[in-house]
């Protein structure tokens, strides 16, 4: 049997490594914000997987593409001539996705979407999946995930993302996430006052934890704002006015950890996606993979050294 020159050319050669689009899209998320904690934020990413993409990166085309230094970032002149071709990458794969969508699933999808997503990895994730499932109808509500378990159990949803409930669900584990203390970067707490809290309204699954390890280490707190939304809480935080209990690897934007010293510790939280029946549509599974992949893909190899 013989092989075309067509044939030929359409192989990779030999030895040659191929790159990882998560890397690339870390790459020119980093290129486009010039700041390494600006891009985990808008990846939804610890800061530490952002470098650890731009390294691999690094490593597998042996060039030095991002400059850093303790207050700025700059792109190389290798890692300028990259931008262009990485943007083109990640279109083509996109372009795949439109290629193949007409044969995929077909359908609503009624899904619900904890507040904890609203200001990170939601928008990415929606995007992508709207190129790679076009005919898809997405109906979405964002929320606090107890409400979204209920709507749920009430049959107003067929999907839900949100931090598993103390209910006895069948859940599927996306990843677990360390709560932390989070306001605004300029905020120094008074230990001897009570601590002021930034929180949802109950129920909620962050703010019972923030009360229930308060209440344990007998330290006192108030509440000073309470809101159902995260661009709500978010303001609070950034005008400084207390702290609120959040999960690490969404800390929205402006916002930073705080010093847990003389706070007790949150402990983590599960984040899950929950059906209403074991069996689902081909267009609910859809969502489901595009979630459970949008994760992997954030966090290949975020656990390495």
């Amino acid at each position: 049997m013989t092989t075309n020159r067509d044939d030929r050319a359409s192989v990779s050669s030999p030895g040659v490594p191929s790159l990882d689009l998560s890397w690339l899209r870390t790459f020119l998320t980093v290129a486009d914000q010039l700041s390494f904690s600006a891009a985990a934020r808008r990846l939804g990413l610890s800061q530490s997987a952002v470098s650890q993409h731009v390294r691999r990166l690094e490593q597998t085309l042996a060039v030095r593409l991002l400059v850093r230094d303790t207050h700025n970032v700059t792109l190389t002149a290798e890692g300028e001539a990259l931008t262009g071709v990485a943007r083109s990458m990640l279109e083509l794969n996109d372009d795949a996705f439109r290629t193949v969508a007409g044969a995929g699933p077909r359908g609503r999808v009624r899904f619900g979407v904890s507040e904890d997503f609203a200001l990170s990895r939601l928008p990415d994730l929606l995007r992508r999946f709207r190129i790679g499932h076009p005919a898809i109808d997405l109906e979405l509500t964002v929320g606090l995930s107890e409400h979204l378990h209920r709507r749920l159990r009430a049959r107003e949803l067929d999907l839900v993302l949100a931090k598993r409930s103390a209910d006895p669900e069948d859940a599927r584990l996306v990843f677990t996430d360390t709560l932390v203390w989070v306001g605004s970067q300029d905020l120094v707490l008074d230990h001897r006052q009570p601590v002021p809290l930034i929180v949802y309204p109950p129920p909620s699954v962050t703010r019972d934890r923030a009360v229930q390890v308060l209440e344990r280490a007998d330290r006192a707190y108030r509440t000073v704002c309470t809101s159902g939304s995260l661009s709500g809480l978010r303001a609070a935080a950034l005008a400084g006015l207390g702290v609120m209990p959040f999960s690490r690897s969404l800390i929205p934007a402006g916002l930073t950890e705080i010093d847990a010293r003389g706070l007790p510790r949150l402990g983590s939280t599960d984040f899950v996606l929950i059906t209403r029946r074991r069996t689902v549509a081909a267009a609910t599974q859809a969502v489901i993979d595009a979630v459970l992949a949008d994760h992997r893909a954030l966090y290949s190899g975020s656990d390495d050294s």
